[in-house]
């Protein structure tokens, strides 16, 4: 069933939700998607027939897919590509020199790189050898750095040369990483890289690798606390290629060898790391890489490669639509669909998008590092066109909606918090068992931590969130990391930190601040000093100097009243 391309935006967008009207809805008689007895809520997708053979690792299964595809990876700025011909021994050269170097498997290793058409060598050649990737955002900070790869134990790193220096003060092996072609007058610096992509080695032996074996610990805040390992399996990564990549494609009656994707979201995250890294090469479909997101080279790339599929995150999408006021009939012609994930979307920024580029199918989608990026995925037809929805459940997904106090499971119409079950469902979280029980209880049902409601469609639709994480521009930030930070300061005494609502970025990181008695601290001040100590993505953007923070009987901060003089007051 081929989606829909143009339609009139203002027929299809309807009003905030009439939590009257959804408790109508909730007693009619209950559609074939919904379970009464169960509480379940089915997949309304055709169930996908995944891998049986237990040993079987994400590697071998992604270059099994046989297709005529070309171009694997285009560098933006440059053109220099990669083709899908010498993917796969690039990628085993990658692996026999990791071997050759002593990585074996169960070995972490650390990819602090921004966005590079070597990126997925490096994370293939990793796991080929059953050795384990952990990822970090390039910017991050010094004590974020210690601290992830003593957590995980990382025994080698790949980096860009700015980082270099940084993880070579914690005495761990590394490697650096081109943008893209190495130059003449670079090769030496790059000499260890360059070896180990294009060099001659015997091949890598290949140890035995298990669906259940872990493939990435990729760090999230979790519904709740501080950052935490989130263990992601072969099964895992195999689960995602087919029920969210490769499920998305086959709706569409154009062929993927013909889709060219711009990856501008980073690939260490779960949702480029998913599409990008993982499971697009499947498909044969091209790649063009940017190692970050400006808005004008955007637009370059979009014209200059005919890229058909841009998936973004809000403010990304927000300053598309911005631009595209302005760059004439002429530009972004090629876009066939923009999909958005990671945050929550205003539906002035749905409606905007939707006037300004009317030809283009516009998509939400929900997942999760712990879901390894499948939960639902945006659905569009003649008839049903629901561009504010977070779409319909993956293939192979159950879910549950409860109430977060009574416990109860809810039916369509009513809003609860969102649980999941699936294939994709993470292994649990690194050296963290506690987490990982309060996460996913004994039926193996994740708790989202998402308030939600299902609607009479089957369409899911996301209302607030139970779980603190801020999300800024789609990144998650765990207040936790952030109290840390500022209560080490001797002039504070206590200190809470919520988001703050904020149209371009989602929301900001605010602190809540009581200070010593005398102490004249100032706003700058305080956000100077964590400023110092974290990625610039994390830092506080506004201080509130209270004389206390309010907490419940247990000492537990009471955020919500936080938000709601934020909501009140900013």
């Amino acid at each position: 069933m081929a989606r829909t391309s143009s339609y009139n935006f203002n027929s299809q967008i309807p009003e905030t939700p009439d939590i009257e009207k959804h408790k109508s809805l909730a007693t009619q008689q209950h559609p074939w998607w919904f379970s009464p007895d169960t509480g379940i809520y089915h997949s309304q997708q055709p169930s996908i027939n995944l891998p049986t053979d237990p040993f079987l690792d994400v590697v071998s299964f992604i270059f099994s897919h046989k297709h005529n595809g070309v171009s694997a990876l285009v560098d933006s700025s440059s053109g220099f590509s990669i083709s899908y011909s010498k993917l796969y021994s690039l990628v085993q050269s990658m692996a026999s020199g990791l071997h050759k170097m002593g990585i074996s498997q169960g070995d972490v290793v650390l990819l602090l790189l921004p966005n590079s058409i070597y990126y997925p060598i490096v994370f293939f050649g990793v796991l080929y050898i059953g050795a384990v990737v952990t990822t970090m955002n390039p910017l991050s900070s010094a004590a974020e750095l210690k601290k992830q790869i003593s957590d995980c134990n990382a025994c080698l790193a790949f980096t860009g040369s700015e980082n270099v220096d940084k993880l070579q003060a914690f005495g761990i092996p590394t490697i650096a990483v081109p943008e893209n072609v190495v130059s003449d007058s670079k090769k030496e610096f790059f000499s260890i890289f360059h070896e180990l992509v294009y060099g001659k080695f015997a091949l890598a032996p290949r140890p035995v690798i298990k669906q259940q074996d872990t493939a990435a610990i990729l760090y999230s805040s979790g519904t709740t606390g501080a950052s935490k390992g989130v263990l992601v399996t072969h099964g895992n990564f195999i689960a995602t290629v087919e029920l969210f990549v490769r499920f998305e494609a086959s709706q569409y009656e154009y062929s993927s060898l013909n889709n060219v994707y711009l990856a501008v979201l980073p690939m260490f995250h779960i949702y480029g790391l998913s599409l990008f890294v993982v499971g697009l090469l499947s498909l044969g479909s091209r790649i063009v890489v940017m190692k970050k997101f400006d808005l004008n080279e955007t637009v370059k790339a979009i014209d200059r490669y005919k890229v058909t599929h841009f998936p973004v995150v809000p403010p990304i999408l927000t300053a598309l639509t911005k631009i595209a006021k302005d760059v004439g009939a002429h530009s972004l012609q090629s876009l066939k669909q923009v999909s958005c994930g990671a945050a929550p979307l205003s539906m002035k920024s749905i409606e905007d998008f939707a006037q300004i580029l009317p030809h283009v199918d516009f998509i939400q989608g929900y997942g999760m590092t712990e879901t390894t990026a499948v939960g639902t995925r945006g659905f569009n037809t003649e008839k049903v066109r629901k561009y504010s929805s977070i779409g319909l459940l993956a293939p192979n997904m159950q879910a549950k909606v409860v109430d977060w106090n009574t416990g109860s499971f809810l039916p369509p119409a009513s809003i609860g918090e969102l649980w999941l079950q699936g294939p994709s469902i993470m292994r649990g979280y690194l050296n963290n068992a506690r987490e990982t029980m309060s996460t996913i209880d004994d039926d193996g049902w994740l708790h989202t931590g998402d308030i939600v409601y299902f609607d009479e469609d089957g369409y899911l639709n996301i209302c607030d969130r139970i779980k603190e994480i801020i999300k800024y521009k789609g990144f998650q930030i765990a207040p936790a990391d952030l109290e840390a930070v500022l209560i080490s300061h001797p002039e504070i005494l206590d200190v809470a930190v919520t988001g703050a609502i904020d149209e371009e970025c989602g929301e900001v990181p605010v602190a809540f601040v009581v200070r010593k008695h005398g102490s004249e601290l100032s706003q700058e001040d305080v956000m100077d000093y964590v400023a110092r100590q974290v990625s610039p993505y994390k830092k506080v953007r506004k201080v509130v100097f209270t004389h206390s923070i309010p907490r419940s009987a247990a000492g537990k901060i009471l955020r919500r009243e936080l938000r709601i003089f934020l909501a009140s007051r900013l």
